[in-house]
């Protein structure tokens, strides 16, 4: 990251930034941009190698088989559309890049993939101009690309091959591509996304569909270093991993009667487009599950009380409908600095958007540019306040004062000291009534 930022201890930060604390308040039970973002990498058959896919909800719906080689109502694309029933956009990074191209003497795809062997190549005769052809690509049946050319140096690569301008141009009823490979999924093709993804600083949440227990280890150390040590603020959903961290959201769910190429762990799709699309004033406790999968969510009471205990993300079943039981992220384990509240998904985003947008005012308002001095001083005090009267006003927090937040000089000339007291708004969960009959 090229600027500062995580938690301080101690006024001693050498690298300029914003370093923001975020605890508990001292009396225990009243501690304290747009959303929808979502990161993953997946073991694709077809897609850009070796980079970021930035796909948006109508990418997907439109240009499905463009982007990653399936048509959007595809079963392979069943967790994607899970997905994008809530998140509006997807950085995403093929995992099995690093496979072989599929190809034929003709052309060449653009990308790795056991997908590339689908497309096929077929040249014919142009009726109506003399010496010319038709080359027309095909994804099994479907027509993807037609170009007329009288020579192979003027066709034009499209989104699924690359022609080789030194081949042959002759007629064929159809020549097929063959070869492609998808490259080996393991903890390193992991870590590449991870490097990738680390700079895309507006992630609402990051989702791992593996039941790998060292992967998971590996996006837990990451969203823990990032959160703590960098200051960048998401989420990251993983399968049955008791994290014991307000970053980690602990899906529970295990996904049934679910295909061959399919996890156990698919749940996390959903789960990751409405931890991520969920705004700061809401909650996704009740929210009803409107996916594809089956899920297993039949559990006794005893069960459900055991799964918030255990910090656990459950669906359950509630009557004919599946509903989040309580929107909670993996934090167990509270202290003096996180306490009972951090446990809320709610909250986390409310702090979350706090740090967020604070440093984003900072780092771009007045890091390098303002003057240490009152003037400077009191201007981030007024962008601070207006920042929380906008929170208060979309009920994401509550009891706001002007005077809950102070800015003053810091131990060097360079650094300043915000002070800052909210109290948090959460949806409500549990009604206690007493009925009187006389």
């Amino acid at each position: 990251m090229s600027l500062g930022g995580g938690n301080f201890t101690f006024q001693n930060k050498v690298v300029p930034g914003a370093y923001i604390n975020v605890v508990s308040a001292a009396s225990v039970s009243t501690e304290a941009q747009e959303r929808g973002y979502t990161a993953m990498a997946l073991p694709l058959n077809w897609g850009a190698d070796d980079k970021i896919i930035t796909i948006t909800a109508e990418d997907f719906l439109k240009n499905s088989r463009k982007i990653l080689g399936y048509a959007y109502t595809a079963d392979g694309m069943k967790g994607l559309r899970d997905l994008f029933r809530n998140a509006t956009v997807l950085y995403l990074y093929k995992l099995t890049s690093g496979g072989e191209k599929a190809s034929c003497d003709l052309a060449e795809a653009v990308c790795c993939g056991t997908r590339g062997n689908d497309l096929k190549i077929v040249v014919t005769a142009n009726v109506d101009i003399s010496g010319a052809y038709n080359v027309s690509t095909y994804l099994e049946t479907t027509l993807v690309d037609e170009q007329t050319v009288t020579e192979m140096s003027e066709l034009v690569a499209n989104d699924y091959v690359a022609f080789k301008a030194d081949a042959i141009l002759t007629e064929t009823a159809g020549m097929n591509l063959t070869g492609g490979t998808n490259g080996t999924v393991d903890g390193a093709s992991h870590q590449a996304f991870l490097d990738k993804i680390e700079s895309f600083t507006n992630v609402n949440a990051i989702g791992a569909v593996t039941t790998d227990e060292t992967v998971k280890s590996l996006y837990a150390a990451f969203t823990k270093r990032l959160r703590d040590n960098v200051g960048v603020k998401f989420q990251t959903v993983l399968y049955k991993s008791p994290s014991d961290f307000e970053g980690i959201v602990n899906e529970k769910n295990k996904a049934l009667n679910i295909g061959e190429d399919e996890s156990e762990a698919a749940l996390v799709y959903w789960t990751t487009g409405v931890i991520a699309s969920c705004a700061v004033n809401a909650s996704n406790t009740n929210k009803i599950y409107d996916g594809e999968y089956e899920v297993e969510a039949t559990f006794t009471q005893t069960e459900l009380e055991q799964a918030i205990k255990a910090g656990e993300f459950t669906l359950h079943q509630v009557g004919s409908d599946i509903r989040v039981l309580k929107d909670i992220n993996s934090l167990v384990t509270t202290t003096a600095d996180k306490g009972e509240i951090f446990k809320s998904n709610q909250t986390i985003r409310v702090v979350d958007q706090i740090a967020t947008d604070i440093a984003r005012i900072f780092n771009t308002k007045y890091l390098g540019v303002t003057p240490n001095d009152a003037d400077g001083r009191t201007g981030l005090w007024n962008d601070i306040v207006n920042h929380h009267q906008n929170l208060l006003r979309i009920r994401a927090i509550e009891n706001f004062s002007s005077k809950d937040v102070t800015v003053e000089q810091g131990e060097t000339k360079q650094s300043v000291v915000v002070t800052d007291n909210i109290t948090v708004v959460n949806a409500m969960e549990q009604l206690y009534m007493t009925v009187t009959v006389s």
